[in-house]
């Protein structure tokens, strides 16, 4: 993967406002395709604080407090009445189940 290159934002920012072409900004600062340009103003932008970064990836957002299961006598899973209401989760559903690497998925069928 190739360096990031070294933009200065206020300047970039200060041409795009001022509706420089696209082809006389590239030029300028050396970019050799139109997403380097496009990706340098985000971040441009982004810097400045003009507008709020995306946050990204697994587990960015704040992972909800975990619900507590229960298996009964005769092995029936038991699902809290909160967490059934909070799924939209009727009596006549149906799910298929799968072991995975994180444990077991539910999924209706």
């Amino acid at each position: 993967m190739p360096k990031k290159k070294a933009v200065d934002t206020k300047a970039l920012i200060k041409m795009v406002e001022a509706e420089e072409t696209k082809n006389e900004i590239m030029k300028n600062f050396g970019f050799k395709t139109s997403t380097q340009l496009k990706t340098a103003y985000m971040n441009a932008l982004i810097e400045a604080g003009k507008i709020t970064p995306i946050k990204g990836g697994r587990g960015a957002g704040k992972a909800e407090k975990s619900k507590q299961l229960g298996v009964g006598k005769r092995g029936s899973i038991i699902i809290p009445v909160d967490v059934v209401q909070e799924l939209g989760i009727n009596a006549e559903d149906k799910f298929s189940v799968r072991k995975t690497k994180a444990g077991i998925a539910l999924k209706k069928v």
